[in-house]
């Protein structure tokens, strides 16, 4: 397997408002559209559509929600023997994106806080050339992504998210320490190291990241390592919802597929541009065959 993926699975319930409501204030809805999500399994249906082999470690609920992610995984061809369900809820995203694409986001975790990895997910992950994580809401699942980290022999991607606003550096950098590659926003390293993207990307390869990459939204991205800048494509934006998972599956895609840092770069950025043209965090992931024609 090329690629195992390991985060929390949610269904997106998506709002397309007129804008993002302020406290006390009434805004209408323009459209609702619901969907399979979760950082991580967003990014793991990005590299299936890019023709690489995946698999997933998580959980769901044992509601129609939870159907519905497993049903989509296995239509994306994503294996899902490693999924797991449980009595309960799936977990659940509610998102608000406005006219300009910008959203607000609430997380119910579900089932999402009860998922605990065991020697056969271990075997699993060892099996795959990378695996690639993103944040629980909950604190005991930060501790089940340590161990996995530590004992798997694949080599990690690590895309904190949340976690960089709930946690102090010292607190994640046990993982940081061991990932191939970490990717952030310029929101989320401030907030992890209290500095800029270069300072702070500089942090964290000091810690022991072999690749730090920090997306800048319209002016593309950042690859600390090379410390070297790649603009993106021009694109309209419609939902950011996505943005970054997208990012990330175009990115490990070219590095899978041995090209430079500057063209995984370019492919994160183009695979993020057409994610970000489509409402969802999925509904615009590209094809391999899509990408022939892309150049930044």
């Amino acid at each position: 397997m090329d690629v195992a993926g390991l985060g929390a699975l949610n269904y997106d319930r998506l709002y397309a408002v007129e804008r993002i409501a302020k406290p006390g204030e009434e805004v209408g809805v323009i459209d609702v559209k619901g969907c399979p999500g979760g950082s991580a399994a967003n990014t793991i249906v990005g590299l299936a559509r890019l023709g690489l082999s995946t698999g997933f470690i998580g959980i769901v609920g044992d509601d129609v929600e939870g159907g519905i992610i497993m049903d989509d995984f296995a239509v994306e061809g994503v294996d899902v023997s490693r999924i797991r369900r449980a009595k309960g809820s799936s977990g659940v995203a509610l998102g608000l994106v406005d006219k300009h694409g910008e959203r607000a986001l609430y997380i119910h975790p579900g089932v999402n806080d009860v998922l605990c990895i065991d020697e056969g997910d271990v075997d699993y992950a060892n099996n795959a050339h990378l695996i690639h994580m993103s944040s629980f809401v909950s604190a005991e699942q930060l501790e089940m992504q340590k161990r996995l980290s530590k004992e798997t022999k694949a080599k990690v991607s690590f895309a904190p998210g949340m976690l960089c606003f709930k946690f102090k550096f010292d607190v994640l950098k046990p993982i940081i320490g061991s990932c191939h590659v970490v990717f952030l926003n310029e929101e989320e390293i401030h907030s992890l190291t209290d500095a800029g993207h270069k300072k702070g990307s500089k942090i964290l390869l000091d810690a022991g990241a072999e690749v730090v990459v920090v997306t800048l939204g319209k002016k593309g991205c950042y690859i600390a390592n090379e410390d070297a800048y790649v603009a993106p494509p021009k694109t309209e934006v419609l939902d950011t919802t996505g943005a970054g998972d997208a990012f990330a599956a175009g990115f490990l895609y070219g590095l899978l597929k041995g090209e430079s840092m500057k063209r995984c770069g370019e492919l994160g950025n183009i695979v993020a541009s057409m994610c970000i043209g489509k409402y969802g965090a999925r509904e615009g992931l590209p094809y391999e065959k899509d990408l022939d024609s892309q150049r930044v």
